[in-house]
């Protein structure tokens, strides 16, 4: 479904992975054909990664933390210019099972979307295990992606 969205509008995609750990692309190009339309990824687990490959800013890390809308709006972005594609998304999270505070739980994550229009985020809290949220994220982030290629205007 992503897939045929990207190559209507011929975009090339590129993806920026924390919580995920690769498994955004792992699901892409389990589709043939992906290359038309995938660039590649980022699998951006530490501060020091989402800095110097994404282009995060410190001051993003320490004021919102890895896990915000501030720092997957900027992985999102980052990637998409660092890999020269015409979209790209990021997600960022808590999969657990340790790790979560009362502002931020368990199973928190944030979803990040740029394009040469539009910058959005999307803040999401899954329940499970920590392969289930993962999993959850993954598949959301490739729904909000066809759901924002389906709404824009050609």
């Amino acid at each position: 479904m992503v897939g045929e969205l990207l190559r209507q509008r011929g975009w090339r995609l590129a993806v920026a992975e924390s919580c995920t750990g690769g498994l955004i692309g792992n699901l892409i190009t389990n589709i043939a054909g992906s290359s038309t339309y995938y660039v590649g990824s980022v699998t951006a687990y530490a501060y020091e990664a989402k800095v110097r490959l994404l282009g995060v800013k410190w001051e993003t890390l320490e004021k919102f933390g890895a896990v915000s809308e501030e720092t997957v709006l900027e992985m999102a972005s980052g990637v998409r210019l660092a890999l020269a594609a015409d979209i790209g998304i990021s997600v960022s999270g808590i999969a657990g099972p340790g790790g979560g505070t009362p502002e931020k739980p368990v199973g928190l994550t944030w979803i990040g979307l740029s394009d040469p229009t539009t910058e959005k985020a999307w803040r999401n809290i899954w329940q499970g295990d920590r392969i289930a949220i993962k999993t959850q994220a993954a598949q959301a982030a490739l729904q909000l992606l066809a759901d924002h290629l389906r709404n824009l205007r050609s």
